[in-house]
């Protein structure tokens, strides 16, 4: 397991976060080092065909070593964090047989990973976790994929006696934001079906995620003296806050599980003359998507109806736009892509975890590109943020499980 921790240690201690209001691609100048750094490694481990495009999209190749035809299989994850934490000078802590009780991420500024916060550790009690020093976030997400792939690939290649099929594997840029998908070219990596390696906790396998929206919203005011303004002043922070309390208090991400869908409100900004609002919408079911966003519409048409004489014109402005949508209705037609995957963890002593994504992956856009794309753990916890981490055991058993797929794939 070391030359796992080596490997993943390499990797989040590159800086790679990513910037939703650049417009560029890669979104940030220093997701190139990694995405460099990684070239070179496929090309050491001894992976063909490697290449990086001008948007730092990375493929390589493990040819097949069996003489009959096997269908061609992909393993992609992404090299940016997110943006919502700081991932710059991340220094991972090693805890060796955790003992299940607290651990102190920083002494100082008193940061402890708690199992009486974060149940989820107990399960992990005996085994190495990696942690953050409680200052920036860690990068599991999703350089725990990563790692995962490129020790599954020289595992397979330095033991030609496992028979599988062509392999291709992708690393992308930007998944954080919303884009790892938008610039990967399908056809070059002309694979029949991949699997994103982005899960979470072991045993997770998922093929069901959210529709997604945005929502942006401008609330427009007229400004005059407080001493004065009966009858004349609007007050545009006033009317944002009578949108936001319009929506369904508990379709909220703090009130939902499963399949429930939600509004989340991200951020407010705004001054009498002007107020910004932006929110995500998310629901698995594709009516209940639509009806989503129709209900934002409608409010806005009420308070546009109300305010029209007294303000002379649409007093809020809205715009909608779709994000993705659930990888369901492209899965499903191929759900023996689903069963391969379910019966390498099986065969493994793996319980599959099968539940739908509260959230979203590149599986999602890549499998409306023509890509079927499930979604597998990679073994992190509490992305995003200082109290991320990640068992070094989890991680081994998902390089298990690629190879494992990768030689049922090869079964005639």
């Amino acid at each position: 397991m070391q030359k796992i921790i080596d490997r993943f240690i390499s990797y989040v201690t590159v800086d790679t976060e990513s910037d939703p209001n650049s417009d560029t691609c890669p979104s940030t100048e220093k997701q190139w080092n990694l995405a460099n750094q990684l070239v070179e490694e496929l090309k050491q481990i001894g992976m063909e065909d490697v290449t990086i495009d001008e948007h730092a999209y990375i493929m390589a190749t493990l040819p097949s070593n069996v003489d009959y035809e096997v269908p061609t299989i992909g393993f992609i994850s992404h090299f940016d964090t997110s943006p919502d934490f700081t991932g710059a000078n991340i220094k991972p802590q090693i805890v060796p047989n955790y003992d299940g009780g607290d651990i102190i991420l920083n002494k100082e500024q008193n940061i402890i990973l708690s199992p009486g916060y974060f149940k989820d550790l107990l399960q992990y009690k005996g085994q190495t976790l990696i942690t953050t020093d409680g200052t920036t976030l860690l990068g599991a997400d999703d350089k725990a994929g990563i790692t995962e792939i490129v020790t599954a690939m020289e595992y397979l290649i330095n033991h030609p006696e496992i028979k599988h099929g062509k392999i291709r594997v992708g690393f992308t840029p930007d998944e954080e934001i919303g884009r790892g998908a938008h610039l990967f070219d399908v056809e070059k990596f002309g694979a029949d079906w991949a699997y994103t390696m982005d899960g979470s906790q072991v045993g997770e396998l998922e093929y069901e995620n959210f529709n997604a929206a945005g929502a942006k919203l401008v609330f427009s005011g007229k400004s005059v003296h407080p001493g004065y303004a009966k009858g004349k002043m609007i007050n545009s922070i006033l009317l944002a806050n009578k949108f936001i309390a319009k929506l369904p208090k508990d379709e909220v991400p703090q009130k939902t599980s499963g399949y429930e869908g939600f509004f989340h409100v991200h951020t407010v900004s705004g001054s009498i003359e002007e107020s910004k609002v932006e929110l995500i919408i998310r629901d698995h079911n594709l009516k209940k998507f639509k009806e989503r966003k129709k209900l934002i519409e409608k409010l806005v048409e009420k308070l546009n109806k109300k305010y029209k004489k007294k303000f002379g014109g649409p007093i809020v402005e809205c715009t909608i736009d779709d994000q993705y949508f659930n990888m369901k209705e492209k899965v499903e037609p191929e759900i023996h892509i689903v069963d391969i995957a379910e019966k390498a963890m099986k065969d493994l002593g793996i319980k599959p975890l099968i539940k739908p994504i509260r959230g979203g992956t590149d599986g999602s856009q890549l499998s409306y590109m023509g890509l079927p794309c499930p979604n597998i753990f990679a073994g992190g916890h509490n992305f995003h943020g200082k109290y991320e981490y990640v068992p070094v055991e989890s991680m081994q058993k998902a390089v298990n499980v690629i190879v494992k797929i990768a030689e049922l794939t090869a079964i005639k």
